[in-house]
């Protein structure tokens, strides 16, 4: 559940499918399929859920700090990628 709500809150792309279809003796036949990306954008709300959910940044070690920084600077790289 943790890695949807952190897709969610980073909004991510997807597939949508749509197929048309019709009866020819008896057999559904593909007429038509359309694949379409879609994006959802990130989700605030997603995201003060995930921040409720960490340890508070003045709990943390020096170490800690540092390691998540990394971490969220990792993540923006990623995000540039896209």
């Amino acid at each position: 559940m943790k890695n949807a709500l952190r897709r969610r809150a980073l909004g991510f792309e997807a597939d949508e499918v749509v197929e048309e279809y019709a009866f020819r003796e008896g057999e559904a036949v593909l007429l038509k399929r359309k694949v379409t990306k879609k994006r959802v954008p990130p989700d605030v709300a997603a995201a003060k859920m995930l921040s409720e959910e960490e340890k508070p940044l003045a709990a943390l070690s020096p170490e800690e700090l540092r390691a998540e920084k990394e971490r969220l600077l990792g993540l923006l790289r990623e995000g540039e990628g896209q």
